[in-house]
């Protein structure tokens, strides 16, 4: 009975803190609460925060029903406009189609510590938002203004090194997402003079790193990702040795900002960074993974039916799947353990090859392409070299059978190349090309 009387107790004060927090919102979308914006946003950010699970999901369904426009306005905005397109017409049909919740989201975004409480807003509303499809609306709503908040014009990059502080350090352990960090010897590695870290900071989350890349400063472009991760500290080489610059890992610290574009914009203002630090500097590219290489292999997909594919590429194509499909005895999985790649002969790794040359160049500019290689095309790179054999991790053999790729940054020509993969050509290596 206490536990009854206990729960009908809180459900009531849940009820009572959510009642209140629709109050704020409605008096800071007055006039009266435009002049007093501030202290209605503290308070409307202060009772969100102190929320429940249950009640975040009650205050996202008013948002979701409360706050959109009102179609019979829209309406007459959008008929006015088609029959008299003026300025005036278009700006009323505007302020007409926006969600009132745009509105309010900017609002409460003037309390102190608005803006980091509505990306923990955004990332409680992503959690959800699978079971909950009538809060996608909500989720367009955050999505575009968290898109200009975030602009990387308003991002402040800065070198993450050892003598950073701690916190910012133990982010970078905690949320590196590629190469996972092994403790403080390994970012010690990481970090050392032949190693660089950049990464994005919005002024109103000074100390909050948003996204971050890791680079390794290599004479050669490399070929495996061991040799550039292994934590033993060994003497880093002196600096007439760095030609290559070596993107290996970009992590996104903030899941509140997923789907704002923040890398897209970070590996060319670092490289234009290192090429001012170290002219000497030639060659800018990455070692990547290709995680949707082993799922596209295994769904069975006709390789002869891929789009632009030319009758002699899907009959190569064929023929490496069956090739490969006799190395492992009709069981893909059999290709997820390093002592059964290795095993594999010349013409079964030549066919590992092949296979993933056409999954890169062909299903890449779809929307089933590898999502790491659709962000570096996307972002104006070259695809420059496969690599068997390169990845031994757990993840690296169960994503991409081991198999890396080197995608080449040239500042000179990552417009072009953009625009290219836009029209779904994807640029690449002439040996490279030749395999599919």
């Amino acid at each position: 009975m206490f536990d009854e009387l206990r729960s009908a107790a809180r459900r009531l004060r849940d009820d009572h803190a959510l009642r209140r927090l629709r109050d704020d919102c409605r008096r800071l979308m007055s006039e009266r609460g435009e002049g007093n914006s501030v202290a209605l946003a503290s308070d409307a950010v202060q009772r969100y925060a102190a929320l429940d699970d249950a009640g975040r999901a009650a205050f996202f369904a008013h948002l979701a029903r409360d706050y959109n426009p009102d179609p019979r306005a829209v309406l007459a905005a959008a008929q006015d406009y088609a029959a008299d397109p003026s300025p005036a017409h278009l700006q009323r049909l505007t302020r007409c189609a926006e969600p009132p919740r745009q509105e309010l989201l900017r609002r409460l975004n003037r309390a102190p510590g608005g803006t980091a409480a509505i990306v923990r807003m955004r990332r409680a509303l992503l959690a959800r938002l699978p079971k909950e499809p009538a809060l996608a609306a909500v989720e367009a709503d955050l999505l575009h203004l968290l898109s200009s908040w975030f602009n990387p014009g308003f991002l402040e990059l800065r070198r993450v090194d050892w003598d950073s502080p701690a916190r910012l350090l133990e982010r970078l352990i905690e949320h590196e997402a590629v190469h996972e960090i092994d403790g403080w010897d390994d970012l010690r590695r990481r970090l050392l003079p032949d190693r660089r870290c950049f990464a994005y900071f919005h002024p109103q989350l000074p100390d909050e790193p948003l996204i971050f890349v890791e680079v390794a400063l290599l004479p050669e472009m490399p070929a495996a990702i061991a040799p550039l991760i292994d934590k033993r500290v060994t003497a880093p080489l002196e600096a007439a040795h760095f030609k290559v610059a070596t993107f290996y890992s970009i992590s996104n610290c903030e899941p509140g900002l997923r789907g704002v574009s923040l890398g897209n914009f970070l590996i060319k203002r670092v490289a234009e960074a290192l090429r001012r630090e170290l002219p000497q500097l030639r060659t800018f590219c990455t070692l990547s993974p290709i995680p949707g290489l082993a799922a596209w292999l295994a769904a069975g997909d006709d390789v002869g039916a891929l789009p632009r594919a030319r009758a002699a590429v899907a009959a190569r194509a064929r023929a490496a799947r069956d090739v490969l499909l006799r190395a492992c005895d009709g069981d893909w999985s059999r290709l997820q353990a390093a002592p059964a790649l290795r095993a594999l002969g010349a013409e079964a790794e030549q066919a590992l090859t092949r296979l993933t040359a056409v999954y890169l160049l062909h299903v890449t500019p779809t929307p089933r392409g590898d999502p790491v290689a659709r962000f570096h095309l996307d972002n104006g790179a070259r695809l420059e070299r496969l690599n068997a054999l390169a990845d031994l991790s757990r993840r690296g053999l169960k994503q991409s059978l081991a198999m890396m790729v080197n995608y080449r940054y040239d500042l000179d020509h990552v417009e072009a190349r953009h625009d290219a993969f836009a029209r779904g050509r994807v640029a690449a290596a002439s040996a490279v090309a030749a395999l599919a």
